[in-house]
């Protein structure tokens, strides 16, 4: 049964998620980019809650958020479609359900559904979710159209005063939509915009995963830099030393007298 989990049991139960098995080495390398304990904990993440998590990808968040809500909370995982869609997108998905396969103890309780989710009852139930994430993906659903029709699926599907998270790779003021689909980095001021136009309330920012490293200007965009690297050894050791993309932690609220 569900039951509310004090905030001491909540961060034991995440870094317990964080240091576990279920991991991969790989995933685990990258905490000092990403900074999960961190990220989640200013999102307000609590083992208790239903969660959304949007476009999880390969699932290196989905390998912290099972656990962490496993025993008293929910996870839904809102993924690319299974069906004729691109072959990336077809292939991502097929991956994360033989991860999910892969490992029951971690996984057996995430409910997997399909993106782009065109209102709340596409995935979960109206009014359901405490924590709404999305990683590095608004640059995608930019260029995809279908931004402001997600957020507002988003805003519905969240609880009144329930929490949108937001981490996107960051592009200087005054980039223009064109770059921002060139490059995968998108200014704080379009995410906020759109964001208040669905509804939402800025809560919060956090500079947890910024990096003055990153000069934002690479041949490749942001897949130049780690881990996608896509210049192959062009220059390779350069964008390693860089490291990840700068990028935005932005925590948005359904204000609680909102309507769906």
């Amino acid at each position: 049964a569900a039951r509310s989990v004090g905030a001491a049991g909540g961060d034991a139960a995440l870094a317990a998620a964080i240091a576990g098995p279920q991991r991969s080495a790989a995933n685990k390398a990258r905490d000092a980019w990403r900074h999960p304990r961190e990220t989640l904990r200013f999102f307000g993440l609590q083992p208790g809650q239903t969660v959304v998590e949007i476009a999880p990808g390969g699932g290196w968040y989905t390998e912290i958020l099972a656990p962490t809500l496993r025993e008293h909370g929910k996870l839904y995982a809102a993924h690319y479609a299974v069906g004729p869609a691109s072959e990336e997108s077809m292939k991502s998905r097929a991956n994360f359900a033989q991860k999910l396969a892969r490992d029951p103890a971690s996984y057996d309780k995430v409910v997997v559904g399909t993106l782009p989710l065109r209102s709340a009852g596409d995935f979960a139930p109206a009014g359901s979710a405490d924590l709404v994430l999305t990683f590095r993906n608004i640059h995608n659903w930019i260029k995809d159209g279908h931004l402001d029709e997600s957020l507002r699926a988003f805003h519905a599907v969240l609880k009144p005063g329930g929490v949108l998270g937001v981490e996107e790779h960051r592009a200087p003021p005054g980039t223009s939509l064109e770059q921002m689909i060139a490059t995968g980095y998108v200014t704080e001021d379009f995410v906020i915009d759109h964001a208040r136009a669905a509804g939402f309330a800025l809560a919060g920012r956090s500079e947890i995963n910024a990096n003055p490293r990153d000069d934002h200007d690479h041949p490749d965009g942001v897949w130049s830099l780690p881990p996608t690297l896509r210049g192959g050894d062009r220059d390779r050791a350069a964008f390693q030393a860089i490291g990840e993309s700068d990028r935005m932690t932005l925590k948005f609220v359904r204000p609680p007298a909102s309507q769906p």
